[in-house]
């Protein structure tokens, strides 16, 4: 029998900006340190080392990170501070070494796992087992590991079925729209187990070059060309949201598309937009956005303060040679909550994506009566409503193709083949702090349950 399971998911997802690098803690570690990698072959980069083998969907790969009690400590004292501490990464044998470690972020990532009471401003000790890691390949030296210079394990710990990420992505990969790979992973530390973990490729220069043809392009991370009033932003802003080419710091061309949106009317709208963005892989990334339910993510416009609204949680690619952007979804661990009932209190969206409520005011929805903004107000997500028959054809495309329960009991089934005995260890280590198999089995069966309800 399906069990709803209770979700506390009080979580304002705000995105983290890269903190600075700290170079000056425990550069050279202690000698128990040097002790226990000594025995592994140091890493070399090759070019035949594809990063497909790190995301490879068929494969548990095991992660041993390598830190002394002193730099452990100062990360388990502050996680919120997200400052890189020194440490060692060992992988099929081999050692990266030196590279930086970090726990990583937003308000949601730290919701029942710091000491501090206060959830909307997080700060305090940790307190869970395991917390998101951002590791740094190239902290000292421009180097890669297997074509990529960061990693990112996610915790999933407000996602007691461990699946929401991976299918996520899946789902937008394998219909067209580009996205991180992300797969299963264990992580071990000092030797010791820690648990099982998302890991979800990082958007930046190895993800452009690994997706697109010309890859020198700008990535912006949550900047929207015009802000909810229909205004271009500023150039500060796109500054302030560069991921690659900081250095250089140029974002004239996404300014001149905020400027060509501001200027736009109903006549001008359809042909800028089509210039710019790609019409039906915007609208494949709204339908797997939309079945999903990634309400935390670009569709959630959440009120800003006055009469302002934003939204979170995508980057966008730039094309370098050509007038052309391209929007990434990011950050799917609240996908799929609000499937068949409102379970997370903070995410929900009231309108279907090309609906608009209260005449693009804002209005309070949810739970916490937290106020947010119709997407289709937005210029360019409205400029699709035309387009609403369109949508529908390629919604049946994705359930005729994929998103059918047939070929997702198929994945869940695989995948969970591949944790179960992880997660059992993850329960028997650390009780109730991690999903007993039980409830984790409870957990994806109410997943599917929910996407069955939702396609009925």
């Amino acid at each position: 029998m399906i069990r709803l399971l209770p979700f506390t998911l009080f979580l304002f997802l705000i995105g983290c900006s890269e903190p600075k690098d700290d170079s000056l803690i425990d550069e050279f570690g202690e000698n128990e340190l040097e002790n226990a990698i000594q025995g592994f072959e140091e890493y070399s980069y090759d070019e035949s080392h594809s990063s497909d083998y790190i995301y490879d969907q068929s494969k548990l790969h095991r992660f041993d990170i390598y830190i002394t009690d002193k730099n452990l400590k100062i990360l388990n004292d502050d996680p919120a501070a997200e400052r890189y501490v020194n440490a060692h990464l060992v992988f099929d044998g081999e050692v990266v070494k030196d590279i930086g470690l970090r726990y990583k972020g937003s308000i949601g990532a730290w919701v029942g796992c710091l000491s501090g009471n206060d959830w909307t401003n997080p700060s305090g000790y940790k307190t869970c087992p395991k917390l998101s890691f951002k590791i740094k390949i190239n902290r000292n030296l421009d180097r890669k590991f297997y074509g990529l210079k960061k990693l990112q394990f996610h915790s999933q710990n407000l996602d007691k079925s461990k699946m929401h990420e991976r299918l996520g992505y899946h789902m937008f990969r394998e219909f067209g729209v580009t996205a991180s790979r992300s797969n299963h992973v264990v992580v071990y530390i000092n030797g010791e187990f820690n648990g099982v973990f998302a890991n979800t490729e990082n958007i930046d220069g190895p993800f452009a070059n690994h997706n697109f043809t010309s890859s020198e392009g700008n990535i912006y991370k949550e900047v929207w060309p015009i802000n909810s009033f229909g205004k271009a932003n500023s150039s500060a802003y796109f500054i302030d949201g560069l991921k690659t080419n900081e250095e250089l710091g140029d974002v004239s061309k996404i300014l001149r598309f905020g400027n060509q949106l501001e200027l736009s009317n109903e006549n001008s709208i359809n042909n800028i937009i089509g210039t710019w963005i790609d019409r039906e892989l915007f609208l494949k990334t709204l339908v797997v956005d939309r079945r999903i339910a990634n309400d935390d993510g670009f569709m959630h416009w959440y009120h800003d303060g006055g009469n302002f609204y934003s939204n979170h949680n995508y980057y966008w690619y730039e094309y370098p040679s050509e007038d052309k952007i391209q929007l990434i979804p990011w950050d799917l661990d609240n996908a799929f909550e609000n499937l068949i009932s409102d379970l997370n209190p903070v995410t929900p969206i009231k309108d279907n994506w090309n609906e608009i409520t209260n005449n693009c005011n804002g209005f309070p929805f949810g739970a916490l009566n937290i106020k947010q903004k119709s997407a289709a107000c937005d210029k360019i997500i409205g400029s699709f409503r035309p387009l609403s028959s369109t949508y529908d054809s390629l919604d049946l495309l994705f359930k005729t193709s994929l998103y059918n329960m047939a070929n997702i009991n198929n994945l869940i089934d695989q995948w969970s083949s591949q944790i179960e005995s992880a997660v059992k260890q993850a329960s028997l280590k650390f009780g109730d702090q991690e999903p007993s198999v039980e409830e984790w089995k409870d957990n994806m069966d109410f997943l599917t349950y929910s996407i069955e309800q939702s396609l009925n």
